[in-house]
């Protein structure tokens, strides 16, 4: 399968959130409704950057508690060997010690710096608490002021939401070097980035490419590219 096929579906959803964010834009007109659209818009930014935060505390956390139990296995293995009769010679129990010494004071410094983060974390969690509840209640108030209009945003909005979801899906599925590629191109080519090629035929610009670059493309390697208005071929 030609690899930039998926960047198809993604063309798809791209088109298709242009034209329910135009939508959207028509509908927040009115004063009252982007006025309320916008203050649930920044809660619900608010509210992602904090989970994102979150998130990354979570990940801090489970290092944090990785490296501490490491530390303490690795410090009663040190002191077993002090006591257990192993070893005798004096400069060898002094280098022992130390380095049970040593991994008691790094684990006793992570643990304070785990501890600060469960306080920011906990601080976090209540500010998140806080902006889910009034993004909630900002998404509601949008459909009070609003109206039919409202109804109909929320129901392109949440289309938009849905459809971004699938193609950032999507996009994981791409190479690199493919969806950079069509990033770049969309605002160049009016949003659309990718085209199939239907018997000779760019779909994008619907210029016949000649048979000499069409026999060349054959040995493209990487993201093929119209002769004519370079948008991506999917062959």
């Amino acid at each position: 399968m030609d690899p930039a096929r998926p960047l198809l579906e993604i063309q798809e959803h791209d088109t298709a959130i242009d034209r329910l964010q135009a939508r959207i834009a028509a509908l927040e007109a009115g004063a009252d409704v982007a006025a309320a659209l916008a203050e649930a818009n920044e809660a619900e930014r608010v509210m992602g950057e904090l989970r994102l935060k979150l998130d990354e505390l979570s990940r801090d956390q489970q290092r944090f508690e990785h490296e501490i139990d490491s530390m303490s296995q690795k410090a009663a293995a040190e002191e077993r060997r002090m006591y257990d009769g192993s070893v005798a010679n004096a400069r060898e129990l002094d280098s022992i010690r130390h380095e049970v010494d040593n991994l008691k004071k790094r684990r006793s410094d992570r643990e304070d710096e785990l501890l600060g983060l469960m306080e920011v974390r906990e601080e976090l969690e209540a500010q998140e608490r806080e902006a889910d509840t009034r993004s909630t209640a900002l998404r509601a108030r949008v459909d009070e002021v609003g109206g039919i209009a409202a109804e109909e945003l929320r129901t392109l909005t949440d289309e938009v939401k849905e459809r971004t979801e699938k193609r950032a899906a999507l996009a994981e599925t791409v190479d690199p070097e493919y969806l950079e590629l069509y990033e770049n191109l969309r605002p160049q080519k009016k949003g659309v980035a990718a085209a199939e090629l239907v018997d000779g035929v760019c779909l994008g610009c619907h210029e016949q490419l000649s048979s000499v670059y069409r026999d060349r493309l054959k040995r493209v390697e990487g993201p093929k590219r119209c002769e004519h208005c370079r948008r991506i071929l999917v062959i």
